[in-house]
Order: C-alpha cells, then sequence, then structure tokens
C-alpha cells in the first residue's frame, strides 16, 4: 500500500511518538543526574536531527520538552522557556534541513542562549552566564552534535520511507 503524503492522522502519531521518546530519553538522564543544571546532557536532544526528515517532529519536540519539563520537576521559567528553545532549534533544523551539517546548529544555539538565563534566573545559579553558556554548549554539542549526527545517519537510509517521498 503506498504512504500518503499529506495524512494528518500520521503527522499527528508521528509528532506524538517524538514526544513520548523525547520524555522517556530525558527521563532516563534525570534519573542519571544528567537531563538539568549547569552541566546537562539531554539525550532527548539528539532527537532534534528528527525535522530534517519529519515536519512533524517540530510540534513532537515542543511537546515533548514541554512534558519532560513538567515531570522532571523544574521551575516554571524552565517549564516555559525550555520548550521555546526546544521549538526555536526545531523550527531552524527544519529550515536548513538540505544542509543536514548545519541543521543541527540551530538546535545548540538556541539552547546555549536561552537556557543559562533560565538556570540563572529561574534556578538561582550563581554561576557567570557565560560560563553556563560554554556548559550547556558543551552538552548540547554532545547531545544534538554527537549523538543526533549518530541518529541521522542511522536514519538516513530510512528517510524516503519515514517522509513517504
Amino acid at each position: 500500500m503506498p504512504i500518503q503524503r499529506n495524512n494528518p492522522a500520521r503527522a499527528v502519531a508521528q509528532g506524538a511518538v517524538i514526544a513520548a521518546l523525547y520524555v522517556a530519553l530525558t527521563y532516563i538522564a534525570s534519573l542519571l543526574g544528567l537531563s538539568s543544571g549547569v552541566i546537562q546532557i539531554r539525550i532527548s536532544e539528539a532527537l532534534c536531527v528528527l525535522p530534517i526528515f519529519l515536519p512533524a517532529a517540530i510540534p513532537g519536540l515542543y511537546v515533548g520538552c514541554l512534558l519532560a519539563n513538567l515531570l522532571t520537576g523544574c521551575v516554571a521559567l524552565d517549564i516555559l522557556m525550555g520548550p521555546i528553545a526546544t521549538l526555536i532549534g526545531a523550527v531552524g533544523t527544519y529550515l536548513l534541513r538540505r544542509h543536514p551539517r548545519l541543521a543541527i546548529v540551530p538546535p545548540i544555539l538556541s539552547n546555549m542562549i536561552i537556557v543559562p538565563f533560565v538556570l540563572r534566573y529561574g534556578y538561582g545559579m550563581g554561576d557567570a552566564v557565560w560560563y553556563m553558556v560554554v556548559t550547556v554548549g558543551i552538552g548540547e554539542i554532545l547531545s544534538v552534535g554527537a549523538l543526533g549526527t549518530l541518529l541521522y545517519q542511522g536514519l538516513q537510509r530510512w528517510g524516503s520511507q519515514l517522509t513517504g517521498r
């Protein structure tokens, strides 16, 4: 049976699965003490490469980050701004989808810019914002840059099946 390209139910299902994966991976990282703080490696951020393949990943990542932040006990500012950082990154990845090496940059940058201010003003962390830009950036480079690139390479051969193209 041929894959329907503009199937709204399929897009919702894909977004829901991505959101669930994001929550599960964040929860695992949280149990390991890696998902928040000045030094953080959110394994779930590797999923930020998915908008290269699926536009439905954009709302899926946003909802996944929102739910993960709610479920892991984040402060209100993080519940608001964390998903916005992820949304900005996901949209940027989608816009750069024809340039996969560059497509990983928007989630890294959006989190490097937004998360340190959330840590400073939401959590009252006394570290210098520039220091947190560096530490969050390193975590994002590991999550999106390294793990996300591995995920991209693994999915690249199945991309046409994912997108229906």
